[in-house]
């Protein structure tokens, strides 16, 4: 089959099983594609990339840097009926909820997930680097799709994963690749960008700079999330105006480059999904920033205070034209009301062996407005139990009410900490009785549903068929 040939070499990730079995996909015939941009200098075996291409072609510092941050998340949605494609893009620095760590930039749920996954191999004796870094990175990944999921509170359908080194292939593959700056930039000392104002072409090496660059930009990371943008809007361009869509030998030719660096959800056909997206390869794609509130310093950290209300409504309206659609078995909103923010912490163990549980029951209870302060597994029982410190017995309580077991207290808790071990014999049971993130209904916010086309996140950027080229800062 030609759909095998092209897509046999790429990694395939089922991190969606994070999102759960029960996680709704997108209606209509409608695609949503997390794209995963992760500023590691590692190869996918956790093997450090050549030193003198990280330094010199890349202008990216040694592979120590950058750790497993993701530095662009951008959600694409694709309508069933041709319409134009939207893209909203995530700050990297935005503070949200990740399950099993609390308030973090979002940028962090990838590694803080792979980091802890790894000490973890180590310890149970896992000696093999390579399987380590493989099977942390995939606990990585359904860390940032529970996170973004629980904040946007839409379906995600597919994703797409690519690493530093991926950015360079696909330019190097592509040839050289048309964007536009506003004004000149000069930054030589950090990123390597050094560009005059206007259209112009860049090779592979060009790009990332033009990408990486935040130095020196009157927004800063925001700026750097336009950057983003236009290198997709290139990249779309690119394949519209060079037939690489369509013709199966340059498709190749592309798989054959990029194969080591991207990764995509195993249900996901890329030949098949390009033949059915025409919008996308006619390129009818528009960008926007998701907003963001103010900013703040914690813990020594710049992070930007975003409304989670908000940007829901706002991506609902942007890719439904309405209200966030129900899973297939919703709640009656007569029957239930978003629980009060909860000042007590949740740790969660998995006693039944079914991989992932832990994650996935604390992305659901982070959607009911629970606080998960840590997951992970533990030995093998057969019933849920559900401990409380001397403080934190209404939360316990709550969980008894919703899911028919018994809890006790446990003095050796923090006041404020809630254990939780699943077992195997309830665990079906309490999985029905969790509200399914994307069922809850959005609350009103008390802002207007429109996403700013002034300030600091710009207008929409509106990539078109022909040699439109999208200017950026």
């Amino acid at each position: 089959m030609i759909s095998t040939s092209v897509t046999s070499h790429l990694n395939t990730s089922d991190a969606l099983s994070a999102l759960g079995a029960d996680a709704s996909g997108s209606s209509r015939g409608d695609s949503n594609i997390l794209l995963i941009g992760l500023d590691s200098r590692k190869a996918m075996d956790g093997s450090d990339l050549p030193a003198q291409f990280v330094t010199d072609q890349l202008h990216a510092g040694d592979s120590d840097v950058g750790g497993y941050n993701t530095n662009t998340l951008i959600l694409l949605h694709v309508p069933g009926n041709g319409d134009r494609a939207s893209a909203v893009s995530i700050p990297r620095d935005d503070y949200v909820s990740v399950p099993g760590y609390g308030m973090r930039k979002i940028k962090e749920a990838y590694g803080l997930a792979k980091f802890d996954e790894d000490q973890r191999l180590t310890a149970s004796g896992m000696t093999d680097p390579t399987a380590r870094e493989q099977q942390g990175r995939e606990v990585g990944r359904r860390s940032t799709l529970s996170t973004v999921q629980n904040l946007l509170h839409v379906p995600i359908d597919h994703f797409a994963e690519v690493n530093l080194m991926g950015f360079y292939d696909i330019a190097a593959a592509l040839g050289p690749l048309k964007v536009c700056l506003n004004s000149s930039v000069d930054d030589s000392e950090y990123s390597g960008a050094n560009f005059p104002a206007g259209k112009q072409s860049l090779d592979a090496a060009q790009v990332l700079a033009f990408v990486r660059q935040r130095h020196g930009l009157d927004n800063g990371d925001l700026d750097r999330t336009r950057r983003q943008q236009a290198f997709i809007s290139a990249v779309v361009n690119n394949l519209e105006s060079s037939g690489v869509v369509g013709n199966i030998s340059k498709m190749q030719a592309l798989t054959d480059v990029v194969d080591k660096d991207i990764v995509i959800d195993a249900n996901m056909d890329p030949v098949k999904f390009a033949s059915q997206a025409g919008n996308l390869t006619d390129g009818k794609l528009d960008f926007y920033t998701l907003p963001i509130e103010s900013y703040e310093t914690i813990d020594d950290q710049s992070v930007n205070i975003i409304d989670p209300a908000r940007l829901r409504a706002e991506v609902s309206a942007l890719f439904d034209g309405a209200s966030p659609a129900p899973m297939s078995s919703p709640i009656a909103e007569s029957t239930f009301a978003f629980p009060p923010e909860r000042a007590d912490v949740l740790d969660i163990r998995n006693g039944t062996g079914r991989e992932g549980l832990a994650a996935t029951v604390a992305a659901k209870l982070t959607a009911e407005g629970y606080t998960v302060d840590s997951v992970g597994n533990s030995e093998s029982t057969t019933s849920t139990t559900i401990a409380y410190g001397a403080d934190a017995v209404d939360t316990a309580d709550s969980l008894v009410d919703q899911w028919g077991t018994t809890d006790s207290a446990d003095d050796t808790l923090s006041r404020d900490h809630v254990s939780i071990v699943l077992g195997s014999a309830d665990v079906d049971r309490i999985l029905t009785s969790l509200v399914p993130p994307l069922a809850s209904p959005a609350p009103t916010p008390a802002t207007s549903a429109v996403i700013p086309t002034t300030g600091a996140q710009g207008a929409p950027m509106h990539t078109d068929s022909g040699d439109s080229i999208p200017c950026v800062d």
